[in-house]
């Protein structure tokens, strides 16, 4: 009987390890505006009443970072199971690692912030097991048609639905309140009625996801990946074509509608936009990863990239390790800092705080050959516990 386990650390590719540690970074900068305000006025875009070089933050994260850090995130969630199934790995494996990420990710929503993307990931690998036998070229197609026809039928739907109220702002000033000066019941009371939202909009996510799951799996079985050398044409175009083309989208559609509903015109406007600004993303983010794939080829920037690849080897303790740094410091039962900081500030504050991961990343592993969620998943995954510190020769 074939008894299953983490690969080697030799084994891994290093580019995907700097390309998830770029988009957990990403992640930090956007997730922490939700940390400062109710998640019913998230939609609505920028705060109103900010100035400076507050709106200069803003811009700049809008432009890009927002949606574009989920989406490179996701993407390589997709490289990843699709790692798994090029092992040829058992189902039972694959539903136990699926299983162990929706409980992580539902006590991420529960206990910390009910903006977890893990659950969603969790429910898209489900599917995803189901249409693992599609052959590359057909998970492109049905890749890019799950995502981008989502969002085209969003932007389409808000369109024809025209101006509209968002949500009660009663509701949300009750949520801020709440998470302003609630102690931590009162908090995660608040936080399980944001995360029942959050589950209900997955009807949404959870198809985008797959798309995603989809569209980077075919990134690694096509060879776009492993074996970058044989596809450099691709990559260049993306990297030098696609990136751009995503980028001067997104500026020209910040410069028509603006940054929040106000300047938009409207709710419904401002959803139109958003919808667009998404799909804009998705040339830019495989842009990125083209880019990093490229220059991973030189010895000089692969040293760069090599320096912050330790903190995409411990994506998912970071991810949860955000959250608890973030909750703490914002929400009543902490520090009670919810929406006194500005999107400058929180900007600084989420280089900063990533900048002491990638170096607590770097001390770990040299230490330990996981970090401790990555080890507690794939004990969860294997059915076995796996060895977590290192021997001599690890080293």
């Amino acid at each position: 009987m074939t008894q299953w386990a983490p690969i080697d650390d030799r084994a891994r590719i290093g580019a995907l390890d700097a390309l998830r540690a770029l988009a957990l970074g990403g992640i930090f900068v956007v997730n922490l505006e939700t940390f400062n305000r109710p998640f019913d006025t998230l939609a609505n875009g920028m705060r109103s009443g900010l100035g400076g070089v507050d709106v200069a933050a803003a811009g700049f994260i809008q432009v890009f970072v927002a949606g574009k850090a989920w989406l490179l995130f996701s993407l390589l969630f997709g490289i990843g199971f699709a790692l798994l199934q090029q092992r040829g790995v058992a189902d039972a494996v694959w539903k136990r690692r699926t299983w162990g990420l929706l409980v992580i990710g539902l006590l991420h929503g529960a206990l910390l912030w009910p903006g977890d993307i893990l659950r969603t990931y969790a429910l898209a690998a489900f599917l995803l097991l189901a249409l693992r036998g599609l052959p590359p070229p057909r998970q492109r197609d049905l890749g890019l048609a799950l995502y981008l026809g989502v969002w085209a039928a969003f932007a389409l739907v808000m369109l024809l639905a025209g101006d509209f109220e968002p949500a009660s702002t009663e509701a949300a000033m009750t949520a801020g309140r709440i998470y302003a000066e609630g102690g931590y019941v009162a908090v995660t009371a608040q936080r399980l009625r944001d995360l029942s939202t959050m589950i209900g909009s997955d009807i949404l996510a959870v198809p985008m996801a797959l798309g995603l799951f989809l569209t980077g799996g075919w990134l690694l079985r096509s060879g776009r990946i492993e074996t970058a050398d044989a596809h450099l044409r691709w990559h260049r175009a993306m990297g030098w074509i696609g990136l751009p083309a995503g980028l001067l989208a997104t500026v020209a559609i910040v410069s028509v509608v603006g940054l929040h509903t106000e300047q938009a015109g409207g709710y419904g406007r401002w959803m139109v936009a958003l919808a667009l600004m998404q799909i804009a993303a998705l040339p830019m983010a495989l842009g990125l990863v083209s880019a990093v794939v490229l220059a991973w080829r030189d010895p000089r920037w692969r040293n760069r990239l090599d320096a912050v690849a330790p903190a995409g080897r411990m994506a998912l303790t970071h991810y949860l390790l955000q959250s608890l740094i973030a909750s703490t410091l914002f929400y009543g039962y902490g520090l009670g800092r919810f929406g006194q900081w500005g999107p400058a500030l929180l900007l600084l504050f989420a280089v900063a705080v990533f900048s002491l991961q990638v170096l607590a990343s770097r001390w770990w592993l040299a230490r330990f050959r996981f970090g401790p969620v990555e080890w507690a998943w794939r004990w969860c995954t294997y059915g076995h516990r796996p060895p977590l510190r290192r021997r001599r020769v690890d080293a």
